[in-house]
């Protein structure tokens, strides 16, 4: 195996295949541009236009109409911190190159506890984000079409199946299907915001007409609460953010800077949006009603409740529920950092031909469907646990970029600190706001699962530090000797199976014995009699030891007769070759017995004999 692992490292490094020295396929053309990167990665926050200035402007409506004059200062701030946020991945990306965000920040500055403290935020974020997307996408096609909302359950499990299934086919595929929706909904949302600022007036109320207004009456103050919780639930739409920075290795190179002009332009459209419907929300002095979205009530005072207003409704309805592929683009990335770790099963870090992590996208698809389950569909049950996980990322990212400064001292590396400095102290507020002001609605249950998730990484990398232990791994073993072997094969019968058995068995040891398992019954009696008379006709060279069993099993016999030889020959190897036939067509393996499987289990549960399972495959004329 270590030669083996040696030629494919030389290959790997001269550029050839391993296989057959011709150029390696590098697999560039499964990876991301910049525009493709915006696509796959970026439509967490791109949707959050949809929901949060409504957040911002709900809380605001405690205070009545004087309340929501402060949308725009609440947006300003926000947009704000996404500039600085955006500044600061930048530089992550810069640094850390092969990716893993704040994981990887924390791991190099801050040491290996608050790195998987950053590591299980953003799990749990990017869970949370797929089961908020696809039920908020689904929300939005209930409103259109309430005959479904009774079906809505069925609906988000069907969004998620085919999410998943995309992003099977690779990262760039998923990209691919999802940048015309991209493109339509940032259009869209752009027209609208340029429509509206052409307006003295809405254009028409008829999405709001009947339905009851939210908004408190006569209160005429706004105390600093208020604001901290609407800048909190503002706060949101800034989830998605670092996900560009988690999954860097994902874009063509040079990486580094395909993924750095991806984050740049994130930010500016989703500044750009932000800004712009906080400014229409306070000159067409929107108010939010029951029943009706506040990204609905814009298009319907900027571009009429026309055929413009629908496709802004379906575009919206379209990308929350893709969304949820922010998360597939980013959790496989972390999850197999983790698992090179050892913090999570190695299955993690493999890769399928298409560069994908397919364990970790069945993963997360298997929990975020458990999440919906539990939900049945409705977001509101899911929102209150949002956002909370990526504020903590947020804050232990730049405070380890600040350490990262100080190490480097590369030029200007004061100015960078000190914005990444800034960056932590603003997103450690936001995490402290956001914690606070929603604990009670859910976020307790984040505060308890990220230590819990925190204890189980530890308690997979003791496992694995513990079995590298004892196998010695990191020092140099015994040179190989020889000792006596012993190879016993379970026979039930005479047959090519057989035949091919016996052959292998006596290839690896220096004995062998055939051992076959007889019972009390008469019938049976009659098939171990004419058993060994056929085993002396056939005369393979090769001992038949019949063992005897008063029970119909098999396992058990076969694991005392292995204990005894240890018994009696303590040095000796023993390995258990059990034949078993492999039909060419699935469905024809539920046909087999199954008592190789049995065996096996017996012998592995009670001997510390190796188990070799020798499948004979029938050709595919056979069982036509």
């Amino acid at each position: 195996m270590s030669v083996l692992s040696a030629d494919s490292g030389t290959a790997a490094a001269a550029g050839e295949s391993p296989d057959t020295g011709a150029p390696a396929d590098t697999g560039e053309r499964h990876r991301l541009t910049a525009l493709t990167g915006l696509a796959a990665l970026s439509l967490d926050a791109m949707a959050s236009v949809a929901y949060g200035p409504e957040a911002i402007v709900l809380v605001l409506a405690a205070a009545g109409g004087f309340g929501l004059g402060f949308t725009l200062p609440v947006t300003l701030a926000i947009a704000g911190l996404l500039a600085v946020l955006v500044a600061s991945y930048r530089q992550v990306i810069a640094a850390f190159p092969n990716g893993g965000g704040s994981y990887a920040v924390a791991k190099t500055h801050l040491g290996r506890r608050t790195s998987l403290v950053a590591a299980a935020s953003l799990v749990l974020d990017y869970v949370l984000n797929v089961a908020v997307a696809v039920t908020a996408g689904v929300a939005a096609l209930t409103s259109a079409f309430p005959g479904l909302y009774a079906e809505r359950l069925p609906l988000c499990l069907g969004v998620l199946v085919l999410i998943t299934a995309v992003n099977l086919r690779g990262i760039v595929e998923s990209a691919k299907a999802f940048i015309v929706p991209t493109a339509v909904f940032v259009i869209s949302i752009l027209v609208l915001i340029a429509a509206g600022l052409f307006r003295d007036s809405p254009v028409s109320t008829a999405t709001a007409d009947g339905h009851a207004s939210v908004v408190a009456d006569n209160a005429t103050t706004v105390g600093a609460l208020l604001l901290l919780k609407a800048f909190a639930s503002g706060c949101s739409a800034l989830t998605g953010v670092e996900a560009i920075a988690n999954a860097v290795p994902s874009f063509r190179s040079p990486r580094a800077r395909r993924a750095q002009h991806a984050e740049v332009a994130l930010g500016a459209i989703l500044g750009v949006m932000l800004i712009g419907l906080a400014v229409l929300i306070s000159r067409f002095g929107l108010q939010p009603v029951e029943g009706v979205t506040v990204l609905a009530q814009l298009a319907d005072a900027s571009l009429g409740h026309n055929w413009a207003f629908y496709v802004i409704q379906f575009a919206t309805m379209l990308l929350l529920a893709l969304s949820a592929n922010t998360s597939f683009g980013g959790l496989p990335v972390l999850l197999k950092l983790l698992a090179r770790d050892n913090y999570l099963p190695h299955v993690f870090a493999l890769k399928a031909d298409r560069q994908v992590h397919r364990h970790g996208v069945l993963t997360l698809a298997a929990v975020s469907a458990a999440l919906l389950l539990f939900s049945r569909g409705d977001t509101n049950t899911l929102v209150p646990l949002f956002a909370i996980g990526v504020f903590v990322g947020f804050t232990i990212a730049q405070t380890g970029m600040v350490l990262h400064w100080r190490q480097v001292r590369g030029p200007r590396w004061r100015g960078k600190a000190v914005l990444n400095g800034l960056g932590g102290l603003l997103t450690g507020v936001s995490a402290i706001v956001v914690t606070a002001t929603k604990f009670h609605d859910g976020a307790w249950l984040i505060v308890i699962a990220l230590p819990l998730l925190v204890a189980a990484f530890e308690a997979v990398q003791r496992a694995y530090a513990g079995i590298g232990d004892r196998l010695g791994i990191g020092r140099v073993p015994e040179a190989p000797h020889r000792t006596r072997s012993l190879v016993i094969v379970p026979v039930s019968g005479l047959s090519n199976l057989t035949s091919e058995a016996l052959n292998a068995a006596v290839s690896l040891g220096d004995e062998v014995r055939a051992v076959t398992v007889t019972h009390l019954e008469p019938e049976d009696r009659e098939a171990a009699t004419a058993l060994h008379r056929d085993w002396e006709l056939w005369n393979p060279g090769v001992e038949l030891v019949e063992l005897k069993s008063e029970h119909r099993t098999v396992g058990r016999p076969v694991a005392a007769y292995v204990r005894k030889i240890y018994d009696y020959h303590p040095g000796t190897r023993v390995t258990v070759l059990i034949p078993e036939v492999e039909p060419p067509r699935l469905w024809q393996r539920l046909l087999q017995n199954q008592r190789g499987a049995v065996v096996a289990h017996a012998v592995r549960r009670d001997t510390p004999a190796v188990i070799c399972r020798l499948r004979f495959r029938l050709p595919g004329r056979a069982l036509n």
